[in-house]
């Protein structure tokens, strides 16, 4: 899922490689790389940023060009589109700061626990409560004699958290003369990459598997995916199936793709975008078509529905330094001794919650 560079000459590359290679962040360019010497800044005067259009057109002031306000009677955020670009809607600051800041507690502690899969499942087994753990410094051991090390630690039983072959263990590594491997739960943290919610999507058959254990969409999630839904309903009304979470990193991008394994394609995929400023790009039913580039914001919503579902799109590069990364006002609402660890995380992570109508 997440894109990797390749040796491909300019020439051979497609609009929207070349758009991806202009933004990606090289390790090069990591505020801990010691070869930055030489390194340009990016150029980031082509990409369009929402905020901006939205301080105009409070102050009555005009839009950019090829760019249009949606008017959805009833609907009460500002609504933003591409006149070459149907299909697609830009919902800027659609979330308040306590908005943001709950989905990105649900998203670190409740999504990614059993039954939903997650990238570390087929290698762990079902994770409980990995956020949990990473706040008590908790070590994930592997080992041949599960049941034993279950019966011998039945007092102390809250410290000790299921996962197959696997536990999660308060402290020092418990392994002792067997044969294990073990990996800190703040490793596993760094390495959580996507969490499926609802329907699980299976990414090695790329479809939805309807016989893999699930529960529905949370509530809380499905109304606010029905409430942003509206502008790109044509008809009916929207009902959330399934979701997949990604956690980005600092290196982290996703690679064009198209999102076509749902039925109905007029029902648009709600996209909410928490943590770091991100880029994401819009291109055209061709890589070959030149994608528009803008600036994603914590609490900033996307839809994409009909024609914009077979648009090529992607996320090159996402901004963690304290310049660009525009996430001041979240950490002020994790400033908590409680809060700490979800300021950490956050302070050089993205996450995206896009929640579909599958059927």
């Amino acid at each position: 899922m997440y894109g990797a560079e390749t040796t491909t000459s300019d020439s051979e590359r497609t609009a929207f490689r070349r758009a991806e290679k202009q933004y990606k962040l090289y390790k090069s360019q990591l505020p801990k790389s010691r070869k930055k010497n030489g390194i340009k800044p990016t150029d980031l005067s082509d990409v369009v940023d929402f905020r901006a259009v939205l301080d105009s057109f409070e102050r009555g002031e005009g839009l950019p060009p090829g760019i249009v306000e949606f008017d959805c009677p009833g609907f009460d955020l500002p609504v933003f589109c591409f006149k070459d670009r149907p299909g697609f809607f830009f919902i800027p600051s659609a979330l308040t700061i306590e908005e943001q800041c709950h989905w990105i507690q649900e998203s670190l502690t409740t999504f990614p626990q059993p039954p939903n899969r997650t990238n570390l499942t087929a290698i762990y087994g079902p994770i409980l409560d990995l956020f949990n753990a990473v706040r008590s410094q908790k070590v994930l051991i592997e080992t041949e004699n599960t049941d034993k090390l279950v019966d011998h630690d039945l007092k102390n039983s809250e410290n000790i958290l299921h996962s197959r072959k696997f536990l999660f263990y308060e402290g020092a590594n418990m392994c002792g003369k067997q044969s294990c491997k073990s990996v800190a739960a703040s490793v596993l943290l760094q390495k959580l990459r996507w969490s499926t919610l609802g329907l699980q999507f299976d990414w090695s058959q790329r479809n939805y598997d309807v016989s893999l254990p699930h529960n529905k969409i949370p509530d809380a999630l499905s109304l606010l995916a029905k409430k942003m839904a509206v502008p790109a309903l044509s008809s009916g009304e929207f009902h959330p199936e399934a979701a997949i979470v990604n956690y980005f990193g600092p290196s982290d991008m996703l690679g064009g793709h198209l999102d076509d394994m749902e039925v109905d394609w007029t029902k648009p995929i709600v996209s909410v975008s928490l943590g770091c400023k991100a880029i994401f790009l819009l291109g055209g039913k061709s890589r070959d078509d030149s994608p528009i580039a803008m600036f994603l914001r914590s609490g900033d919503i996307v839809l994409m529905a009909a024609e914009a579902r077979e648009c090529f799109h992607g996320v090159p590069r996402i901004f963690t330094d304290n310049d660009h990364a525009d996430i001041s006002a979240v950490l002020s609402q994790f400033s908590s001794e409680d809060d700490c660890f979800y300021a950490d995380y956050i302070r050089s992570s993205r996450i995206n919650i896009n929640i579909r109508q599958v059927n």
